[in-house]
């Protein structure tokens, strides 16, 4: 029971420090993301392991909906297509798997985020300098140090903490914080007139 407790009083007090910190990170990344949108770009993600989930949650976020029903916002997580990923590492190594995904999808004023707890994989370093290299606006989620990532994205959100399942679930909630601002900024107006209607 102690332990359940811990746990939980752990995430709530991460939540809190975000709160306290992130608010205006979070709604610059939100902006972002908006602008993206409105001159016809897309959303790419990826990420590995746990952070490969987020990527495909967040992704599923956009592309279905979040709270509204509305139409669908592109976004693409590089981490669901079993054939790539194995041919890609098979042929070039595991380091380029979401490089050359990226060099074959990613186009200026996209916006492509990289999830990474330690801001250190190799592999998501390589596709953001690459996202970079092609002019999309990169965003890097991350732990506490923010790793190798920290100086190498537009906009770092490092999650103030080392323990990994925290700063997941930290990744998660302002994911959805972001997903809602987007949904409501570009179709709330819309989804109104409809309800009225």
């Amino acid at each position: 029971m102690e332990k359940i407790k811990s746990e939980l009083k752990e995430h709530i007090e991460l939540i809190n420090q975000v709160l306290g910190s992130w608010v205006e990170k979070i709604k610059e990344i939100a902006n972002l993301v908006i602008d993206c949108y409105r001159d016809n770009g897309k959303v790419i993600l990826f990420g590995n392991g746990g952070s490969a989930a987020d990527a495909q949650h967040i992704a599923a976020e956009l592309v279905g909906k979040y709270k509204l029903e509305r139409k669908s916002l592109p976004a693409i997580a590089l981490t669901t297509n079993t054939s790539i990923l194995t041919s890609i590492g098979n042929d070039y190594g595991f380091d380029v798997i979401f490089e050359k995904q990226i060099d074959g999808s990613v186009k200026k004023g996209d916006v492509v985020i990289g999830i990474s707890t330690s801001g250190n994989s190799e592999n998501v370093l390589r596709g953001i300098l690459k996202a970079k290299k092609l002019g999309a606006k990169t965003i890097a989620f991350t732990g506490k140090s923010g790793g190798k990532l920290k100086n190498k994205v537009d906009i770092l959100l490092n999650i103030p903490s080392d323990n990994t399942p925290r700063i997941q679930e930290a990744h998660i909630t302002v994911a959805h914080i972001i997903c809602g601002l987007v949904e409501n900024k570009i179709f709330a107006k819309r989804y109104e007139k409809r309800k009225t209607v």
